[in-house]
């Protein structure tokens, strides 16, 4: 059995704190609290950490800009936490490259189970055999090493977006609806309105256009395809 993942859980209140803590070290992994977002930086920096809990509404450096902060160099696992129960807070933490959501007041049973599918995508508790690269025109998808190209420039995708994109390069050209995408990239039950996916697709082109390339296609009405990627 592996080392134990570590989960870094950022939130000015010493309760919810707690509560995270407690279910995520009840299901086996490790924790490393910070209390704002100077804090979380700091630990972020010098420890070892495979996912992070983020709070966006904290006193001085908001969960946003901290989570800008992470991104400039790691693609590492974010998951949000909000007491705002607002659609706009949500995709705002999507679009800066935040994987998922949790609205306030929430489960930690479901908590600990977005965590455990996230984690699960890069580290699968079997390993399977070495996955072959996956090719479509100039994209190139490696993924035993979570690595995009495109012309052989690499594009840094998070977790969440690496999943978006394998789902639709495994059928190139086939529609898939947000709904479809949705189950496939986030593979559990809850409450996300089709607006998640539109903001993973937007953050997504926009890394590939500073490279040139335009994977993706819109089919109005419908949902997204990967187009001929030439």
């Amino acid at each position: 059995m592996g080392a134990r993942q570590t989960v870094l859980i950022v939130d000015d209140e010493a309760n919810i704190r707690e509560v995270v803590r407690f279910a995520l070290e009840r299901a086996g992994y490790q924790t490393i609290e910070a209390c704002d977002g100077e804090e979380a930086l700091q630990r972020f920096r010098n420890l070892p950490v495979d996912m992070v809990i983020l709070d966006v509404v904290m006193p001085g450096m908001q969960g946003t800009d901290v989570c800008l902060s992470i991104r400039r160099d790691s693609s590492v696992p974010i998951v949000f936490l909000t007491s705002r129960d607002e659609e706009i807070d949500r995709i705002l933490g999507l679009e800066l490259g935040g994987d998922d959501y949790v609205t306030k007041p929430f489960s930690p049973r479901e908590l600990v189970a977005r965590v455990r599918a996230i984690l699960r995508r890069t580290t699968p508790d079997v390993v399977p055999e070495r996955a072959p690269t996956l090719e479509h025109g100039r994209l190139q998808l490696l993924p035993d090493r979570f690595e995009v190209r495109w012309d052989q420039q690499e594009v840094a995708l998070t977790v969440t977006e690496f999943g978006l994109l394998r789902t639709l390069l495994d059928a190139p050209g086939r529609v898939f609806t947000r709904g479809q995408l949705l189950s496939a990239v986030y593979g559990h039950d809850v409450h996300i309105t089709d607006r998640t996916i539109d903001s993973h697709v937007r953050r997504v082109r926009r890394k590939f256009e500073q490279v040139g390339g335009r994977p993706l296609e819109t089919v109005h009405g419908l949902g997204y395809r990967l187009g001929a990627c030439t």
